[in-house]
């Protein structure tokens, strides 16, 4: 599936809706957009393998941008917009983007960029909201491209970055499946097995977009955040009957903090799912999430390599405290600095064992090289130590 499908069954439904603006983009308007932008990439001689690089904020158009390079068998790197000029040229170089899309909120880091020649001449540069010097008018670029979809629809894939926590940032990189556009998708049926994905879900997402290009593949609706808001959270679940959030245990924390009044003054039934992950949860912190929504919390683990993914849900979870669940894909070991095998219980390093391992990850000086891997198959998902072992 793909909002193409939906933009025929479906065309006014709300594809996304910006949060601070109440702004609706329905499925027609994301169908055509994205249809706009992926003809102006094959004017610009961008075939399938190709790249381009997004630094904005949460924006109006960030996913036409997204679905577009989808559309057209590309690789696209979504920037952080925290990153400095020198953080965010090295992301764009790295990736090998050929084309680069900003934002007049990003202009100051953008002109840093461009001023002190840190990405080639070579890249188209766009700029939304209004260009600076040498960049183009996003809005006029796509403005003249015809609504109908490119002869050559094929899936594209997101080429992720690490935080660089243990020195530069490292991009993976899928293979591409060479499908058509609306294959199976894996984060796709992910959400349908494991978190009650539908049609008629209402997706809050106050985190970076990473669910959302699955959420519209099932043709639910995207409340996206401009920025995260403890209270402001609690209420857009109200205001838009949210069924379904991804949050982070920072965010939990900060909700736990609001005042008791402010916290009982919204209503949250309609949630079905509450995701987390990207860090650890402290215990007595989902303890008190689950007391307070209910046996709504799911936590999964999983490497930006693709090689493992552990879920567990809340029942689990209160038998369990402190894990993350069973391995769904991969098999999992835990072992010492040498490699040994770790008994349950023990601290040490995470490795996961998975049938096939298709990503690359991409490291200073050009060099690439595959995910840190053991004898065995076994690659890493962390290069540090967990608290302990996953239990089962």
């Amino acid at each position: 599936m793909h909002p193409g499908i939906h933009a025929k069954s479906n065309p006014d439904k709300a594809a996304y809706i910006m949060a601070a603006t109440g702004k609706v983009v329905t499925y027609r308007e994301l169908d055509d957009e994205s249809n706009r932008a992926a003809n102006l990439f094959r004017s610009l001689g961008l075939r399938p393998g190709d790249g381009i690089a997004l630094f904005a904020e949460n924006h109006p158009r960030y996913h036409q941008v997204l679905w577009a390079a989808q559309r057209s068998g590309l690789y696209y790197t979504a920037i952080s917009s925290r990153l400095t000029a020198e953080e965010a040229a090295y992301i764009v170089n790295d990736s090998g983007a050929k084309v680069f899309i900003t934002t007049h909120a990003m202009a100051d880091v953008a002109s840093q960029m461009d001023a002190a020649n840190m990405i080639p001449g070579r890249i188209e540069r766009y700029m939304m909201d209004g260009a600076v010097v040498n960049y183009e008018s996003w809005e006029d670029a796509v403005g003249s491209q015809p609504t109908t979809p490119i002869a050559d629809e094929t899936e594209g894939a997101a080429m992720l970055y690490s935080s660089g926590t243990t020195g530069k940032p490292k991009g993976v990189k899928h293979r591409l499946t060479q499908q058509p556009l609306g294959a199976p998708n894996p984060l796709g049926m992910l959400l349908a097995g494991l978190y009650q994905a539908s049609p008629e879900m209402i997706y809050l997402s106050p985190a970076p977009l990473q669910f959302t290009m699955a959420v519209h593949r099932i043709g639910g609706t995207v409340i996206v955040m401009e920025h995260f808001d403890a209270e402001q959270s609690l209420a857009l679940i109200e205001k838009y009957r949210a069924t379904h959030t991804q949050m982070v245990p920072t965010m939990f924390i900060r909700m736990l903090k609001l005042p008791e009044p402010t916290r009982r003054k919204y209503n949250h039934s309609s949630l079905k799912v509450v995701i987390h992950a990207s860090a650890p949860c402290p215990i007595a912190i989902k303890e008190q999430m689950i007391e307070w929504w209910g046996p709504k919390i799911y936590e999964y683990y999983a490497g930006t390599e693709g090689n493992g993914f552990c879920a567990i849900d809340s029942g689990e979870w209160l038998l369990h405290k402190g894990s993350v669940g069973k391995p769904l894909v991969g098999k999992v070991h835990i072992v010492d600095d040498d490699g040994a095998e770790l008994p349950s219980g023990e601290a040490g390093r995470f490795f996961s064992k998975a049938a096939a391992h298709s990503s690359i990850t991409t490291i200073p000086r050009k060099r690439k090289a595959r995910a840190t891997t053991r004898d065995g198959g076994r690659s890493a998902i962390s290069a540090i130590s967990i608290a302990t072992a996953i239990s089962t």
